[in-house]
């Protein structure tokens, strides 16, 4: 990847959602925060179900590699954003900031498929319980986790490669906090048809049939529950899926608002929604799975307090 693309740009200038710098400071001071909070919760996530032996299974093992994507993707735009909110030099060059977007399309990607992936454990749990040790098994789990992982490498690639033949020959200036896509085929002077067709159509793919496989989970699985003939089983049941359930409709409900639509259409009530799957759901994410979760409770309580913890339950 050349320093340089082919319109001699060598630099842009991430300048955030504002240029006032009373805002840019109350903002520095938000990202700031919710950047701490998303690390210490995810890191708090992996480590409880790294040392905790009754954590080991698919649930969970999937869990701590959705923990691990969060904290990748934040990584990946934060520290630059706070840095070009707090100092002078708003600069980002055309390599870092193609660097960039390669690992923000990627990790969406792997966040999306690896939440698909936690649907078919939660439907194989429901609905083929007596299955569930063989058809979850750690090879299987490795395997589908090694294939998200290649496909979405393989979809960040695709659009970054595209991206490259973009010539930019107008203004370096992107009123926006991070190197997102939509934002760059706004700045481009060339033709972007393509990037724009390919896209929706890799989209599509790529998010689109995660998500109808999710729907059909969770049809089959909202079946077999109504089948379970005790309301306490019922409960027990749905709980086990109602975070999941939570993450993918914050994952979907912000990510479909952005790039579910025509290019020319974008913009700033979108970045906000971009701002929202980019920032806030890694934030919520640790929330929302260990907020009624037992099993968690009691490894975080491990975690903090080891035997102290144990002698109190």
């Amino acid at each position: 990847m050349d320093g340089v693309n082919n319109s001699g740009v060598s630099e842009f200038l991430l300048l955030g959602i504002s240029e006032s710098p009373e805002q840019q400071r109350v903002q520095f001071w938000m990202f700031l925060s919710m950047y701490l909070v998303t690390v210490v919760g995810n890191v708090l996530i992996i480590l409880a179900i790294s040392f905790d032996p009754r954590l080991h299974a698919p649930m969970y093992f999937f869990l701590a590699n959705l923990s691990f994507t969060d904290l990748f993707f934040v990584t990946n735009t934060i520290p630059k954003m706070l840095v070009s909110l707090q100092s002078q030099n708003k600069a980002i060059s055309y390599a870092g900031c193609l660097t960039q977007l390669y690992f923000l399309v990627s990790l969406v990607a792997l966040d999306n498929l690896i939440l698909a992936t936690m649907a078919y454990d939660r439907y194989v749990a429901i609905c083929r319980p007596l299955h569930y040790t063989t058809a979850m098994s750690p090879g299987l789990c490795i395997l589908l986790l090694a294939l998200c992982w290649a496909l979405s490498a393989l979809y960040g690639l695709t659009h970054t490669l595209l991206m490259t033949r973009v010539t930019f020959c107008g203004s370096r200036k992107i009123h926006y906090i991070f190197c997102e896509m939509y934002v760059l085929l706004r700045l481009a002077c060339s033709n972007t048809q393509v990037n724009h067709t390919v896209l929706i159509a890799t989209g599509c793919f790529i998010f689109l049939t995660p998500l109808g496989f999710m729907i059909m989970s969770y049809v089959r699985i909202v079946r077999a529950i109504l089948r379970i003939p005790s309301a306490t089983g019922k409960y027990k049941a749905f709980s086990t899926c109602a975070s999941h359930l939570a993450v993918v409709s914050l994952f979907y409900g912000t990510l479909g608002m952005v790039y579910l639509q025509p290019l020319q259409t974008y913009s700033m009530k979108d970045s906000v929604a971009t701002v929202m799957y980019a920032v806030v759901t890694p934030m919520m994410n640790p929330f929302i799975y260990s907020l009624r979760n037992k099993d968690m409770h009691g490894a975080l309580g491990r975690l903090f307090l080891g035997k102290a913890f144990q002698r109190l339950t």
